[in-house]
Order: C-alpha cells, then structure tokens, then sequence
C-alpha cells in the first residue's frame, strides 16, 4: 500500500485545486511571453512546422484509449478498498500503453513521406521537416506512458508532486526552442531537446511511483482486469473524439456557410472565454480520484456531499468570473483586438461566455459518473447532442450569422448540463434536497441577483472613463465577497480556506 496516508479531507481537496491551477496558468503565461520571440528567432515556417508536429502528436496521443485515466479510475478504486492488487494494474495499464504507443509509432513512422507531401514544406526544410517527424513518431511510446504514470500520482492525490513535474515540462515546450535558437540548432535538434526532456518527466514519474508504491517493483499482469479497463478507456475515447468535433465543427460550417474572415470574430472570443476552462478543469481533475476511491471504499454520503461542496466552491468562483467577461465584453475587445473585433464580437462572446459557465458546471457531474464506472453516460449524451447541435447550428449560422452559432454552441452546453445532472440525480441518486442542504440553491439564487445588480451598475456607469469603471466594480465585488465569507460559506468551508491561507496541515 502507499506509503503516504490517502487524504480524502475538503482541505486536501481545495489544496489539489490550487496546485491544478497553478500547474495550468503558469505555462499559459510564459508561452504567451514567449512565443514571440520563437517566432521570431525560428522563423515563420520552422515555427509552423514546430506547431503542426506537436498538434501530430497530440492526435497520436489519443491512442492511448482512455488508459491513463483509467489508471487514476482503478488505482483510486483500489486505495479506497484497501486491496493489495496496485501493481498488477498499473503494469497492466503499462503493458497495454507501450503496445498501443508501439502501434501509434509504427503508424506515424509509416505516413510520415505522405505527411510532409501534403504540407506544402519549402524544398530546403524537406529533409529537417521529414526527420522532425520521425522523432515525434518515437516520442508518441513516451507520452502515452507518461499520461499513465502521471495517472497514479493524481490517484494518490500527490498533486504537488504532479505539477511540481509538468510545470517545467510545459514549460520546456517554449524553453527549449529558445535555447537550441541561441546555439543555432535547426528544427530537428529542437525537437530532439524536447523529447529528452519528455525522457526526464517518463522517469521522474517512475521514480516517484516507486517510492509511493514500492510493490511496483515486482512484475505482474492481471489478464482478469483487461476487459474493464479497455471498456473504461474506450467510453473516454469515444467522449474526447465526439466532444472535440461538438468543440470545434463550428468554425467549420461558419467557413462553409459564411466567410474565413467570420470565423476569425468567432473564433478569437471564444479561444479567449474558453481558457476560462482552466478552472473547472483543475475542480475535475482533483476530484475524479476522490470520487474514485469513495465510491471503492463504499461511502455514498461522502460522495454525495463532495459532489454538493465542490458544486457551491466551483459556482462561487466561476460565476463571478463569466459575469465580469459577460459585463466588460466590449471593452476587453476593444483593448485586445480593436475597434472592429469590439463591434463584430461583443454580443458573441458574452453569449459564449454563458456557455462556458453552463459547461464549467457540466465538469461535476460529468467526473462524478465517470469516477463511479460509469463514463459511458458523458460518452452516450454526446453521441445524442452530436446530430442536434449540428443542425440548431447550421439553421442559427444560416439565419444569424456567427452570433447564431454561439447560441447554438450555449445552447448545447446547457443540454448538456441538464442530461449530465438529470444522470448523477437518477443513477446514484444525488439528491436535489442534498443541494439545497449544502446551500447550492441558495447560492444560486444569489448570484442570479448579484448578476442583475452588477448588470444595473454596469449601466448606470457606461459613460465614465474605463479606470473608473473598475475601481467602482473592484469595490462592489469586493463588497460581495465579504457578503459571501459572511452567509454563503459555513463553518466547515471557512475552516477550509483558512487552512489554505495558513498552510497548516491536519483539520
């Protein structure tokens, strides 16, 4: 069994939150510093073919079936049952890691002639485009692996040890292009830097699994669990695949049925709200094992109850965020990306703005059901929302242009919410007095009259200078902070964020 003691408490909870944040915003502000300056320094095609390798990659990366979350679904499930079958698992997950990136490789290495044809490469970066891919062929073992191991760190709630690892990692995404620039290596030689420090992470995840989980060291396949695992990954494969497409198809039809320069005033708001992901994200990703190793250990009443708390925690946050996009639409705009975007996107981006919050919420139930076993449900509604958002987009985009197609996209993401609540209530039966308990209703209705006051503020403020503007609306929600420490959050919750601020240990 592991060596530290499996922590389950709300503070270890809110602690991996934090440390999930943390992990996601970082490299997101030093690849913004610093992909300028790549550009820059390797040129415009380099960095093109940079980009469209690691976006190979990332394809290629879905061979892994689901297994690296599956690996955190079954050793929580493990932990929480006290059972002594940890090693078997994870080298079974392994095993079936290296046969996939084995295959994964093979393939890649088999298109990669075809690949650099169709790419429409410059003669002289032929060759150092065609070896740059064959490397990202031998990486694709690596990552999978990689996603794995990190699996069962996250299943020990270690998530400071995780992202104490993917911090510099991410990093070195940027890091290391600017470095093999300032010796003048070509692209290859860059991608080569990177793929050694992939190596690194593969093995400091190895070595922290080893010192958690000693037993590892003896080999073993458990035949017996196969069938389960590659069900498990599969339903998560399915649910990456057809959410990607429900993501993305419609810049596509606005293409189609509109211009490219349309999809630019779509697409720029909706990349900016939705790295407002980041948040539930770091919510979904601490608790998928904590639903894990509950459910394992058979405790419903602790599942129900994380289920409320991490709800009220997670709409505290994200709500007050989406309603100030939602408030200062035009003026980031304006400041982002001009006077055009401003009047073309505003309306969009605050419709889109609303979709992000219903899918934000959409995180809780859909790790719930999938850390109980049951990831087939996300999976299933998405092959249903599939053929009925494409055609509300297609009639919203031909009648309404691009503000069409955010409402349609919102409009699927609150289908979504509802079929994914509607599953967690009769399924495992989370129970809608459970919320009202905890004081996720009430929290709702408060927000709601919060949101109509900012909107009534927002309006009466309108003509004053934008510095004005946010220092009246620094104090109001300033002033509702103070309102929610006081009447939205319990004893339990203040505890909770008074630990976090104090950095003790132990309830």
């Amino acid at each position: 069994m592991a060596k530290n003691s499996y922590k389950m408490q709300p503070f270890f909870i809110a602690r991996g939150v934090i440390f999930n944040f943390v992990g996601q915003i970082i490299p997101i502000f030093v690849g913004i510093v610093s992909t300028p300056i790549i550009v820059h320094d390797l040129g415009i095609e380099r960095f093109g073919l940079l980009t469209i390798s690691w976006t190979v990659l990332g394809y290629f990366s879905i061979l892994d079936f689901g297994l690296g979350q599956a690996a955190t679904k079954f050793v929580s499930e493990v932990l929480g049952k006290r059972e002594s079958i940890i090693s078997q698992i994870i080298w079974t997950i392994l095993a079936g890691q290296f046969i996939l990136g084995f295959i994964g490789t093979a393939i890649l290495y088999s298109i990669v002639p075809f690949l650099v044809r169709i790419l429409n490469i410059s003669n002289d970066l032929l060759g150092e485009a065609k070896d740059t891919f064959y490397l990202i062929a031998f990486s694709v073992p690596l990552v999978i692996i990689s996603t794995s191991l990190r699996g069962v760190l996250e299943a020990l709630q270690r998530f400071d040890l995780v992202n104490l690892v993917k911090i510099p990692a991410n990093i070195s995404l940027f890091l290391m292009p600017l470095i093999g620039v300032r010796y003048g290596f070509n692209l290859t030689k860059i991608v080569a830097l990177i793929l050694l420090t992939r190596i690194a992470v593969l093995l400091v995840f190895a070595f922290l699994i080893i010192y958690f989980l000693p037993e590892i060291k003896y080999f073993s396949i458990y035949f017996e669990i196969f069938p389960r695992l590659f069900t498990f990954g599969g339903w998560i494969t399915i649910a990456r695949v057809v959410g990607a497409i429900l993501a993305y198809s419609d810049r596509f039809l606005i293409g189609s049925l509109l211009s490219v320069n349309e999809v630019a005033y779509y697409t720029a708001p909706f990349e900016m709200v939705t790295k407002l992901w980041i948040i539930p994200s770091s919510f979904a990703i601490t608790l998928f094992p904590a639903f894990s190793s509950l459910k394992g250990n058979g405790d419903d009443y602790k599942i129900n109850e994380l289920f409320c708390i991490s709800l009220k925690y997670l709409l505290i946050i994200q709500w007050q965020v989406i309603l100030l996009i939602i408030l200062f639409s035009r003026e980031i705009l304006q400041i982002w990306l001009g006077m055009e975007f401003s009047q073309k996107s505003t309306f969009l981006m605050q419709i889109l703005a609303l979709g992000v919050l219903f899918s934000s919420v959409a995180h809780i139930p859909s790790y719930f059901l999938q850390g109980i076993g049951r990831p087939d449900i996300t999976a299933k509604f998405y092959l249903l929302e599939l053929p009925i958002y494409f055609l509300t987009n297609w009639f919203l985009i031909k009648n309404f242009g691009i503000a069409g197609a955010a409402v349609a996209w919102t409009l699927r993401a609150f289908l979504d919410v509802g079929l994914l609540f509607g599953a967690s209530f009769k399924i495992y039966q989370v129970l809608p007095r459970l919320l009202i308990n905890n004081g996720v209703f009430s929290i709702v209705f408060t927000l709601l009259a919060v949101s109509a006051m900012a909107y009534s503020l927002k309006i009466f403020v309108n003509g004053f200078p934008l510095w004005v503007k946010m220092l009246i609306f620094a104090i109001f929600f300033s002033a509702f902070g103070y309102f929610s420490w006081k009447k939205l959050l319990n004893s339990s919750d203040k505890k909770i964020v008074l630990k976090m601020i104090m950095k003790r240990e132990g309830l």
